[in-house]
């Protein structure tokens, strides 16, 4: 399910909006009746820049550096109207230690690298800090985010994709 649905969802059933939710199959999603989107960064921020179309708000509790002209959700009036978007990489269970290890070890370097950073900034990404590049943290991460979502959607009555 995609995270711009999930976040759609959230949008919805926030009680100082009613609106309608329509996904996209490419995982944009627009509410109507005036036409507002919902999307990672990563897809919207350069259109934003190009004067495109115009960001009404990012949701997370600080700006982002790549548009520090775009108010967050608590400066837009829905404080605490948080939701992100995160990637990571999963081996199969039963995967030696030392080669998770191996695997941890070469992403933390290719993220430390400081093109990688500026790219991931440029497209306004965040990258974590060290110490959430273990697998522990994002275990732990993981699991909160199962545990934030899973009501939502099932009161939402969310079905998968």
């Amino acid at each position: 399910m995609a995270s711009q649905t999930l976040a759609g969802v959230k949008w919805l059933w926030h009680p100082k909006i009613r609106v309608f939710l329509a996904p996209y199959i490419q995982g944009a999603v627009v509410i109507f009746p005036s036409v507002r989107s919902l999307d990672q960064p990563s897809n919207s921020l350069p259109q934003v820049l190009a004067g495109k179309v115009r960001a009404l708000a990012v949701t997370a509790p600080s700006r982002l550096p790549a548009a520090p002209d775009i108010p967050t959700t608590d400066e837009a009036g829905l404080p605490g109207f948080y939701t992100s978007v995160w990637q990571a990489l999963w081996v199969p269970r039963g995967t030696p230690d030392a080669v998770i290890e191996t695997l941890n070890k070469a992403v933390r370097a290719a993220l430390a690298d400081p093109r990688v950073r500026q790219r991931f900034a440029d497209l306004g990404q965040e990258i974590p800090p060290s110490d959430q590049q273990t697998a522990r943290w994002l275990a732990e991460f993981q699991k909160a985010e199962v545990e934030k979502w899973v009501p939502l959607v099932k009161a939402a009555k969310v079905k998968p994709d």
